[in-house]
């Protein structure tokens, strides 16, 4: 006896739920790679990583999802696009279609190498030597573009794999929002750099020890309403944030003692893609309505709270008070003027995760541009050095000392994750827009965070963002917040009336 649509619908849900339960799992010892196994665990957790992804992919692509997902869309439970129904079903649909293509070995061989390959990366990293790194680089990009050619969604490799990260965007339309955004950004950051005025820069360097860093940290994303008690925070080489499961969502940074804005804007950063999944519909968890729209939308949190509350005013009149009490004998000198600017230095550097607002998304073309050669064939993995080197005297007109602060500073290729870096400049774009209107709907934002209150513009991204999970694309939750499609000028708004002010060059107002 067939089904009725309900209760497929429901058998559906159940899977997605264990597939879940299963992929949590996987996650929980993805993170632990990243912290705390031995390094002399790596081939193991290889081979444990890799059978679980392939219980994954065949749990999800086995053919009784096909045939629910088919019973469940030609009912009437799915009539309303935006029901949860048929949000969980469309988007379920959408990732079956992609990975019912891929085989199984393959899923299992691409796991294995690239949990293997964060290990080459890392020790690569730590001596900068990307020639111990391009041998398992380049079976990592054969095995992607494996993948590519068998999903093959889009009209180039580049796209399909553009879209497993930030669905519907095409590799011809992120080339338009670059250039958009390039032709009013690099005229800026040239004007402030040849400004002739600079912050001190040493109040971010001076001693910082490691451990009050730690608490300090751990003050400033508990103040901005990071749960504590449903996650942690840790330490890695390249910062993330995981959720390993319902009511667990682990945080990571890094600390260095001569530089105070490393850990404490990566915490906020990664507590902002943490306060996402906390904001979640447990209800949903594990499903499309539980999940989050895109990768460039959870990047817009990560980036708001680093930039746009982390880098303003009204955050360092909070919260300088309390960096004084924990570091009084580097901090008991400085002014807020002083810190305010400092923390908004603007300068040529090295490492994309460092970089200030208007020179952060230089680093991200530089990223886009260089994957699109590498995945068309254009460029030879053992050719990323020296054309990274070139792109960055090009685009920053400085030139990497060394592999680490070049090519191996990320460790996206060693994950296989070609076509994530663009979702980084989206992410500046809708957090920039969204920001806006948070401040149209909620008042004096800076006002609120002198106080320190963050819970205003808390409550309201969880409200219009989290808790609708996937059920708009990413191109219309914009509109559906905001009420017009992405742009590049509320970024820029933010830009020249924040640095124009600090650095005397032109600004906008409104």
């Amino acid at each position: 006896m067939q089904k009725t649509p309900k209760a497929a619908y429901e058998e559906l849900v159940q899977r997605m739920k264990n597939i879940a339960l299963l992929g949590n799992t996987a996650s929980v010892l993805h993170w632990d790679m990243e912290t705390y196994m031995p390094s002399a665990g790596a081939e193991y957790r290889s081979q444990q990583l890799s059978l679980l992804s392939g219980m994954l992919h065949e749990q999800f692509t086995a053919p009784e999802m096909g045939d629910l997902l088919a019973r469940v869309e030609q009912s009437e439970l799915v009539k309303d696009p935006l029901s949860d129904y048929a949000v969980n079903v469309r988007e379920i649909r959408r990732e079956y279609d992609r990975e019912v293509k891929v085989p199984k070995s393959l899923v299992e061989e691409l796991v294995r190498v690239t949990s293997l390959a964060h290990v080459v990366w890392r020790e690569a990293r730590k001596n900068s030597d990307f020639k111990a790194f391009q041998p398992t680089l380049e079976n990592v990009v054969r095995l992607t573009l494996e993948k590519a050619d068998a999903i093959a969604t889009g009209p180039t490799r580049y796209d399909t794999l553009l879209d497993g990260y930030e669905p519907g965007m095409t590799t011809d339309r992120m080339k338009a929002v670059f250039t958009a955004l390039g032709n009013e950004l690099n005229p800026f950051v040239e004007e402030i750099l040849s400004s002739g005025k600079e912050p001190d820069r040493t109040i971010l360097t001076r001693k910082y020890p490691t451990d009050r860093q730690a608490v300090l940290g751990q003050i400033l994303v508990g103040a901005i309403g990071f749960d504590l008690a449903g996650g942690r925070i840790d330490v890695t080489t390249h910062p993330f944030c995981a959720q390993v499961g319902l009511g667990d969502v682990r945080v990571t940074t890094r600390y260095n003692e001569r530089d105070l804005g490393d850990a404490m804007f990566g915490l906020l950063h990664e507590a902002g893609h943490g306060l996402y999944d906390q904001g979640t519909d447990p209800a949903h968890f594990g499903l499309p309505r539980g999940g989050f729209a895109s990768l460039g939308i959870h990047e817009s949190q990560s980036r708001m709270w680093e930039n746009l509350v982390g880098r303003s005013r009204g955050f360092w009149h909070f919260a300088l008070p309390i960096a004084k009490s924990v570091f009084p004998e580097a901090l008991s000198d400085v002014s807020i003027d002083a810190f305010y600017w400092a923390v908004n230095d603007v300068q040529r550097s090295y490492i994309r995760v460092e970089a200030d607002e208007a020179t952060y998304n230089l680093h991200v073309l530089l990223r886009f541009e260089i994957e699109q050669a590498i995945v068309s064939g254009d460029l030879a993995v053992a050719d990323i050095p020296g054309a990274w080197n070139e792109k960055m005297q090009q685009l920053l007109h400085i030139t990497p000392r060394n592999d680490a602060e070049g090519c191996l500073q990320d460790t996206h290729w060693s994950g296989g994750s070609f076509g994530y870096f663009p979702t980084y400049t989206l992410g500046n774009l809708y957090a920039a827009q969204f920001f806006e209107q948070a401040q149209a709907d909620l008042g004096d934002l800076d006002e609120q965070f002198r106080r320190g209150d963050f819970l205003p513009l808390r409550e309201w991204l969880k409200e219009k963002i989290h808790r609708q999970g996937m059920r708009y694309r990413a191109n219309e939750l914009v509109e559906e917040v905001t009420g017009r499609p992405l742009s590049h000028e509320p970024l820029m708004r933010h830009l020249k009336n924040k640095l124009g002010s600090l650095y005397g060059v032109a600004r906008e107002t409104g």
